[in-house]
This record gives structure tokens, sequence and C-alpha cells, in this order.
């Protein structure tokens, strides 16, 4: 029978023995700081980061929120971070993205102090990532991670399949699962856009990571038998609800689970682990500026 990962459970798991951590730090006088910064007046943008202050709240981070009028001048959201990057209270910062296409997004990823780069985006904290030293691992490539190790899916050995090559999750989960590490030592092929013969790619793979923001192209006959699928993504289709859409992922569940061992199901589940590394990394942050050991999960 396959085995459907609750993403939910996991990173309630993860939040649940932050803890320890978040209590450690509190010993020492210390209070991790989130700051969240909107630039948008896009509804789902501010979903997002209203559900990232109620994390906060819920586990003890201390959650600052500055929203800028998508209007304003660039160098505000510029002065906005470096007034954050000062502030001792903060360990780390999350500029919710997109911004206004009036503001470079890469400038804003370079303004940003590296070690409060939670979202590990930074030139330098992705060098480190390729160097296999990371200060922080991107929040839902280090989810998929944890998602794989709650299943018991090793990746040592493993030849995994990853559609996508996105800065934000394909490349850098290609990065992580390559290293010489415990949830590393896979064999990894990142296909795209440009890749021909999907199917062959994706049927050799005993791990399928589908993150390539089309809904449902990945279906059970691109499996192998047995294969373990982690479906990243998250699109809006219409259909006859109460809200005329739904949410579908990148695979077509209901094939794709005839065929995999094991499968993350859209919604609850890499969404709610990005949120919850998004907590274990401004912890580890907290930890790292203000010199104390913390024991993470």
């Amino acid at each position: 029978m396959t085995e459907v990962i609750d993403g939910n459970a996991v990173a309630a798991e993860i939040r649940s023995d932050l803890q320890d951590s978040i209590d450690a730090l509190a010993d020492a006088g210390v209070r991790p700081g989130l700051a969240t910064v909107l630039m948008s007046d896009d509804p789902a943008s501010e979903t997002y980061v209203s559900m990232k202050q109620r994390d906060c709240d819920e586990v003890g981070i201390e959650g600052i929120h500055v929203e800028i009028d998508p209007d304003a001048p660039a160098e505000e959201l510029f002065d906005t971070v470096e007034d954050l990057n000062a502030d001792p209270e903060v360990h780390g910062i999350l500029v919710q993205m997109p911004v206004p296409d009036h503001v470079d997004d890469r400038r804003v990823i370079r303004a940003i102090d590296p070690e409060k780069d939670v979202d590990a985006f930074h030139p330098e904290n992705v060098g480190r990532i390729v160097a296999g030293d990371p200060r922080y691992r991107p929040c839902t490539p280090h989810g998929v991670q944890k998602l794989l190790d709650a299943a018991g899916v090793e990746t040592e050995g493993k030849d995994v399949t990853i559609v996508g090559r996105s800065n934000i999750v394909g490349k850098p989960l290609a990065n992580l699962l390559v290293q010489k590490a415990e949830d590393g030592n896979a064999t990894v092929t990142v296909c795209h856009s440009r890749t021909e013969n999907l199917a062959e790619k994706t049927r050799r793979a005993d791990v399928v990571v589908a993150a390539c923001g089309v809904p449902e192209m990945i279906d059970g006959s691109m499996l192998s038998e047995g294969a373990t699928v982690i479906d990243v993504g998250v699109n809006r289709v219409d259909a006859d609800t109460e809200k005329g859409y739904e949410l579908v992922g990148d695979v077509d569940f209901e094939s794709a689970k005839e065929v995999a061992e094991a499968i993350t199901p859209v919604p609850g589940g890499v969404g709610p682990m990005t949120r919850a590394m998004l907590l274990y990394n401004t912890v580890a942050a907290a930890g790292h500026q203000e010199g104390v050991d913390v024991d993470l999960p």
C-alpha cells in the first residue's frame, strides 16, 4: 500500500523539537527574531507572510513585520533591509517575493546580511552550499530532505531525478543531495523545459522530485514501480468548488499513487515543511549570532 507522506505531521514534530533549542536560547537571554518584509499587495503574498508570522508566535520566535507601499521607491526597501541588518534583535530577514518590477530582486537578495539570510539565497550562502559547508539550507530543499528521512527513504547510492531547475528548489536541492553526507550521496539528474525524453529520466529514478510549476505534469506512466515521489508544486486550477478553484501539484496524484511506494500530497506535503524549516533556520541564526550552542533537530 502506498504511503502518503504527511508533511503536516512531520512539520509539527520539527516545530515541537525546536522548542528545546528555543528554551536554551531563552536561558541565555535570547529570543530569536524573524523579520518579514512585504512590498506587495498580492493576496497570496499577504497570506504567506501572515502564516509565517503566526508560526513564529506559536513557537516563541519574535515576529517583526514591515510593510512597504508597492509604489514606493526601491530605496525604501533597501533602507529597510539595512536597518534590519543592523538590528541585534533581528536574527533572520525574509523579503517576500515577488517584489515590484521597479525593484531589482537580485539586489534585494544581495542586500541581506548573509548571517541573517534565513532563505539561504544570498550568493555567499549559495556558494557555501555548493562547497559542502552550508551556513543554512534553503527551506524547501531542506524540507524535502526531512520528508525523505521521515519516510525512511535513504538517498545514498540512489538515482534522484529533479524536474525543475529553479534557484529556490531544483538547483539547491541537487547540490544538497550530491554532497558526501548522510542525507546526500545520491546520483542526481536535473531536468527542465529543454530536457528531451523526460519520462525516460523519471522512470529510471528511485526518487522523483517534481518542482516545475506545471499542473499534474508527472503521471504514473512516468514512474518506476516503487519510486518515492516528492511533489513541490502548488498550482491553482479552475474547479467546480465554492472558491472556483482547487490546488494541485506538479504530479497527477491518483495515477502516481498507483505506482509509487511513497508520495507527498498537495496540499499537506512539502508546503508545511518549507515554513517549519524557516523557523529552524531562524533558531540556527540566533544561536550562531549570539554564540549560543543549540541542538537542532
